[in-house]
């Protein structure tokens, strides 16, 4: 039963476009105070930018700089404020809570990143709020598969791999002329996602803070 443990820790784990992390680090990481994030056993990134989730929401969109394989006791204090604590012991005390068992000759993946985007403080005058056409897709697939049709989520799958408008109109429907579908498509999407208080423009934040300061 333990070599079965031990194997499952070496067999490679996945990473893509989506990076999951617990509610509590999400302040974190849109200060800069956790600028990477630590998994246990081999983890291949398959994308180097991804978006990041936690409490329930997408928070930003990263770019991953350096991933890197350590055992754990090769992990240093350096590796554990890159993970936003303060200490090698620390770290290894959560990754502990997080796991069970986690031995020394265990290994790690480090994987680090720099914030993108805030999904919070999106530009109101950019089309799709600076969000490229992908973005919205993923995002639209991920938290709103109930509010499209079967051929609007195809649609915004293909979104996912082509990133452009045109080629998807192209491809599905059978001319660029019709990218106007499409567009009405992201569009949709993305007034659903702001409206649901998933991602949110400067705007939007400005405008709840002068709506609390009237009610007090």
């Amino acid at each position: 039963m333990r070599a079965e443990a031990s194997d499952d820790k070496l067999r490679p784990k996945f990473l893509g476009r989506h990076l999951m992390v617990k509610g509590e680090y999400v302040d974190d990481i849109l200060s800069g105070r956790k600028r990477a994030t630590i998994r246990l056993g081999i983890v291949k990134v398959k994308y180097r930018d991804m978006i990041v989730h936690g409490g329930g929401r997408p928070v930003a969109k990263i770019h991953v700089s350096n991933v890197v394989y350590k055992r754990v006791k090769e992990l240093t204090d350096e590796d554990a404020v890159k993970d936003g604590f303060k200490s090698k012991e620390e770290l290894v005390r959560e990754l502990r809570k997080m796991y069970g068992d986690v031995s020394p000759d265990d290994y790690v993946t480090i994987i680090e990143f720099e914030v993108v985007q805030d999904l919070s403080k999106l530009e109101p005058q950019d089309p799709y709020l600076g969000l490229e056409p992908a973005d919205v897709a993923r995002l639209a697939l991920r938290y709103l598969p109930e509010h499209f049709n079967d051929q609007e989520k195809k649609i915004l799958r293909d979104l996912t791999i082509t990133n452009s408008i045109r080629s998807t109109a192209q491809r599905l429907l059978g001319s660029i002329e019709r990218r106007w579908i499409v567009r009405r498509i992201l569009r949709r999407a993305l007034n659903e996602l702001v409206r649901r208080g998933l991602i949110s423009s400067k705007n939007t934040r400005r405008d709840k803070a002068r709506e609390r300061g009237r009610r007090r």
